[in-house]
């Protein structure tokens, strides 16, 4: 199978419409909401012997007939069905589709470069990919059905992380100063 072979760089360097793209140092709204995924899915895998979740995790991924190409979701849910509790060495760089992507907008990240994201995690197996804009406090869920957007106020829940919820206020929380 062809592999898209990208430089190894710091922030990453994923290969995204044709061309290698590198990720942004994020900024205090997106390394937030990141992490209150992150620790969200974590405990939710924990909880439920589910699988491994990691940030900035590389994946070499493969839609139907096209070439390998890496992709470094900002959060990511890897269920031990799909690559074993053993098997570390095959959950080192999967090449095998994560079952849950976050991806969290950064102030230059376009818009055309994001929908190819989920385009091609969905199409390499993904069950759904959250996406988070920090800026207008939104997430949006894709999967196989379309998108559905949630608000402030909204309960995420996706039908593939059974028993998985998290506040969307909770996601762009932050920490309150001591009185």
């Amino acid at each position: 199978m062809l592999e898209i072979d990208v430089p190894q760089t710091k922030p990453a360097t994923e290969w995204v419409n044709g061309r290698a793209l590198q990720k942004m140092n994020p900024r205090e709204r997106h390394s937030r909401a990141q992490g209150a995924f992150l620790v969200a899915l974590l405990a939710w895998a924990h909880e439920h012997g589910a699988g491994r979740v990691g940030a900035e995790w590389d994946f070499r991924l493969a839609p139907p007939g096209e070439p390998r190409r890496p992709l470094v979701p900002d959060v990511s849910y890897l269920s031990y069905v799909r690559v074993s509790y053993d098997d570390d060495d095959g959950a080192s760089i999967p090449i095998v589709a994560p079952n849950a992507v976050v991806e969290v907008f950064s102030p230059g990240d376009a818009r055309r470069d994001v929908d190819e994201k989920i385009r091609v995690y969905l199409a390499s197996g993904t069950e759904v990919v959250f996406t988070v804009d920090p800026i207008k406090r939104v997430v949006d869920v894709c999967d196989a059905r379309g998108r559905k957007r949630f608000i402030c106020g909204d309960v995420l829940t996706h039908e593939s992380l059974a028993g998985f919820r998290l506040p969307v206020a909770k996601i762009f929380e932050k920490v309150a100063p001591r009185d």
